[in-house]
């Protein structure tokens, strides 16, 4: 029975052998997804423009909600609800299709020698997409209103390789339980927008009181959320001390996420 390396290195290393196939897969997966439709592509910009008009018209409109800290501007209001939103939608379209990855390509598992610890990166090349086009949405937005785009910006990109790290763990881990145990896909179906509500993406977790503070922070997309809102619209600088530990925690947990799903792989087969 072939033995799968657990060590980290592997990870990069399995990533930068099979870039070629992992593009390839990343391109029919975003292209398969709007196969069929009348506009194709173009629906990923539609989308977070619709998105960010509802979000906007039912919290600043219809209940009258203001950003503690902000403006009055609605514009504000949507640009800093949508800011939050870039982050959750990445993690959620990530994680809430981990289940499936392996139950969703069968025949990777039986037909053919596949490197099936590369779609996870498949998942978030596809969810990257459709993150690229939300944020260039955006920018766009902020550009019409604000007139100039800021230095803090550049920390984005960032703040983005935890959030991958943190992907990558949710997603092998979930994908091999998806394997052995099918409930999986309905309980992430059911914890995903429970976990929206949590997180601080509708309201500044300044805004809690201060006792449930040290609770949310257990929540990685809660520094997450607040940092890409701070670079984004308040124009701060990013906190490295922060940035290194979350980065750190989230690369141990990619890791054991990829422990895990190399040492339960070889019983795949036998499953499916």
């Amino acid at each position: 029975m072939q033995n799968f390396s657990i060590h980290p290195r592997e990870i990069l290393t399995s990533f930068w052998r099979n870039r070629g196939l992992t593009v390839a897969l990343i391109k029919r997966e975003v292209i398969g997804r709007y196969k069929g439709s009348i506009i194709g592509v173009l629906w990923s910009l539609i989308n977070p423009v619709l998105m960010l008009t509802v979000y906007t018209f039912f919290f600043s409109v219809v209940f009258k909600a203001r950003w503690p800290g902000g403006s009055e501007s609605k514009t504000e209001f949507a640009l800093t609800l949508f800011a939050g939103l870039l982050i959750f939608n990445f993690f959620s379209e990530c994680v809430g299709r981990a289940p499936s990855l392996i139950l969703g390509n069968v025949n990777y598992v039986k037909k053919v020698v596949f490197p099936l610890e590369i779609l996870p990166f498949v998942g978030i090349g596809a969810a990257g997409f459709h993150f690229l086009a939300s944020l260039a949405i955006w920018l766009s937005f902020y550009l019409v209103f604000y007139g100039t785009l800021t230095f803090e910006m550049l920390y984005l990109p960032v703040i983005i390789v935890p959030l991958i790290f943190w992907v990558l763990g949710f997603s092998w881990l979930l994908a091999s339980f998806g394997v052995y145990l099918r409930d999986v896909n309905q309980i992430v179906s059911a914890i995903i927008p429970a976990l929206m509500l949590l997180s601080p993406v509708f309201y500044p977790i300044s805004s809690l009181p201060e006792q449930m503070h040290i609770l949310f922070q257990l929540n990685p997309l809660t520094y997450l959320i607040e940092q890409t809102r701070g670079v984004l619209i308040w124009k701060q600088d990013l906190i490295w001390e922060t940035w290194l530990i979350q980065t750190l925690l989230a690369g141990i947990f990619a890791w054991v996420g990829y422990a895990w799903f190399q040492k339960t792989r070889k019983g795949f087969a036998d499953v499916l």
